[in-house]
């Protein structure tokens, strides 16, 4: 028999609608009204200025450490603005910019990097899952919730954020080929911020992009600017109607940079220069969008500084609130009670053995 080519889906897009020089690709632009636009932009600055905040309390020794998000909120708020509700959020362990537009408190946020376990509390109403801090682990169980929601044959759908990183573990590949097989109403967000701790992209695949590991799997891919709101906006709108419709899972690579350190307890300086962060700090995704919003005349200068303010108040009670809740917090019976809608009897039983010693005085023995 004679060897002969397959022929094979190879071509992956690029999307980018507004760069960071401010040139916009009106024919790509997508309708977004004002007030939605105001929201993504509210939302993108609440995330960057939080995220700021808690850095300093960190420093300050008010929180224990924490992954800082900066430069990467246009990839998160484009992309899980168009969840509703009753849709499932799955995130990694450094969405807390999407956390923010899901509805979890800042307070929560802040108790929970304290080490409470009363900051694990689930927010009701919502299908949203814990944070997850083993890296891709969190694609399996999306992956399960959509497999879910098309077996009880609801237009839930699900959305999954994760890093590069993330690429390279098992949880991911399996993951990416279960959703595909059962076309599961998936939406997979990709923050590939070119570093995975200190593992630099090249280290991670040959692959000349994320993106193209969609095709192996069967499903569309896409790699858009993750800088750039109104492009991960748009691909992410085409992947959950595409969701919502019964058309199976997208692949959705943001291409963005993770600006300050993996978490509060790296030094970043030890393997990347100050050159290669000033060029992405240049690409910054906060600015951009707001010299978009007030060429359009959505937002003025008046106004940017009045969200400024009205930001920085909110972080502030937050922050005096939380402070204030954690006086009376730290009852060890709560780490029980937000894993399982009914206990499992073995923990149960511990659950009981853990109260009778704290009643009898007894010391609690880590």
């Amino acid at each position: 028999m004679p060897r002969t080519p397959l022929a094979l889906a190879t071509s992956i897009d690029s999307l980018s609608i507004l760069d960071e020089t401010g040139q916009l690709d009106a024919g790509l632009e997508p309708d977004i009204s004002g007030e939605m636009l105001l929201k993504l932009y509210r939302a993108m600055l609440l995330g960057r200025r939080f995220d700021e905040r808690l850095l300093d309390l960190q420093r300050q020794g008010r929180i224990g450490t924490f992954p800082p998000v900066k430069g990467q909120e246009a990839a998160q708020i484009g992309a899980v603005s168009h969840l509703r509700s009753d849709d499932w959020f799955v995130p990694s362990f450094r969405e807390t910019a999407a956390e923010l537009w899901r509805g979890r408190s800042l307070e929560s946020v802040i108790i929970c990097n304290n080490g409470f376990s009363e900051g694990a509390r689930g927010l009701q109403g919502h299908n949203d899952l814990p944070v997850s801090v083993p890296v891709g682990s969190q694609v399996l169980h999306a992956v399960g919730l959509g497999w879910a929601a098309s077996y009880r044959k609801t237009d839930e759908i699900v959305m999954t954020f994760f890093g590069d990183g993330a690429t390279s573990e098992g949880d991911f590949h399996e993951g990416m080929n279960f959703g595909a097989v059962f076309q599961a109403p998936v939406v997979f967000v990709c923050q590939n911020n070119q570093w995975a701790i200190s593992t630099p992209l090249f280290r991670q695949t040959r692959s000349a992009t994320l993106a193209q590991k969609a095709v192996a799997y069967g499903m569309p891919g896409i790699r858009v600017d993750g800088n750039d709101i109104l492009a991960v906006w748009s691909a992410a709108k085409e992947a959950a109607d595409r969701a919502r419709a019964g058309d199976g899972p997208t692949f959705i690579e943001c291409l963005t940079y993770r600006v300050m350190m993996h978490t509060t307890a790296d030094d970043p300086k030890r393997y990347r220069t100050d050159a290669e962060v000033e060029v992405w700090r240049q690409r910054d995704p906060l600015p951009r969008f707001q010299r978009y919003l007030l060429g359009k005349g959505v937002l003025s200068g008046a106004e940017q500084k009045e969200l400024e303010e009205e930001v920085l108040q909110q972080i502030q009670a937050a922050v005096e609130n939380a402070e204030k809740q954690m006086q009376s917090m730290g009852d060890p019976l709560e780490m029980f009670d937000h894993f399982y809608a009914e206990l499992p009897p073995s923990l149960a039983a511990q659950k009981e053995e853990l109260a009778r010693e704290l009643a009898s005085g007894g010391e609690v023995r880590s």
